[in-house]
Parts: structure tokens; sequence; C-alpha cells
């Protein structure tokens, strides 16, 4: 696939108010993983997974196990963000996935970049279980 023919990413827009920022009207830091965790549940559900029922029918979900963020410019209140998700790569029980956050749109400013490493576990004894092989076959 070209550059020119590259699917663009899976993105979610999400509205900074006055509860995600601070004293100068700055997004909180914490908050950029808020709006990361947002647009991740929603790339896995237009994949078709809806994580209560995968809870509820198969007992098993997704646990973050390691995240990283560069902030590199600072969104403001009133900003429209655009969020976007991918996957990087995945392994056993496990996947790496990509995050920017744009302001306006993915042409925009890019002000925020991160990478969270997800598992896949049994709800009931937390151990690692095995990806299913159906899961991210079109991305």
């Amino acid at each position: 696939m070209t550059a020119a023919t590259k699917k663009p990413p899976f993105a979610w827009p999400v509205r900074v108010y006055y509860e995600d920022t601070d004293a100068q009207a700055v997004v909180y830091y914490a908050n950029y993983f808020k709006f990361m965790e947002r647009a991740r549940t929603e790339w896995i559900r237009s994949l078709g997974i809806e994580q209560d029922v995968l809870l509820r029918e198969q007992r098993r979900v997704f646990v973050v196990v390691d995240t990283t963020a560069e902030f590199l410019v600072p969104a403001k209140f009133n900003d429209e963000l655009l969020v976007t998700a991918g996957l990087l790569s995945r392994g056993r029980a496990s996947f790496l996935i990509e995050q920017h956050i744009y302001r306006n749109s993915l042409d925009g400013e890019l002000l925020c970049r991160g990478q969270v490493r997800a598992a896949f576990l049994n709800a009931d004894t937390l151990k690692p279980t095995r990806l299913p092989d159906s899961l991210f076959k079109d991305t």
C-alpha cells in the first residue's frame, strides 16, 4: 500500500471542556490519557468489540500495562481535538497502540503522541490469555 492509498487512522473527536484544564486554561497533562482512552475504546468498538459483552460472555478484558506520552504543544479550553488510535504491533496476549492528538483535524497541529500497550486477560484469574486471531485482522 502506498502512502497515497494508505487508509486514514481511526480518529475520535474530543472537545476540551473547562473541567479538563488548569488555572491557565491549558489541558492538565493527565487528561490527555483520558482523551486517548476514549479514542481507544471507540476504536475497539469500531472493530466490532463491545467490551461489556466481551466481559459478560467470554470473561475477557483488556487492561493497559504500559503507556508513554510526549506532550508537544498544549491544548486549551474549548479546542476541538482529533484523537487517533491504531495498531502498531501485536503479541500472543498483548498489543501496542499508537495514538496522536491533533488540534482540529488530522492536518492540524500535532499536540501529543503516545503509545499504549494493552494485555488481554481472563477476567476471573487476571492472567494473560491468547488474543483471538480474528482481532485486528482488518487493521
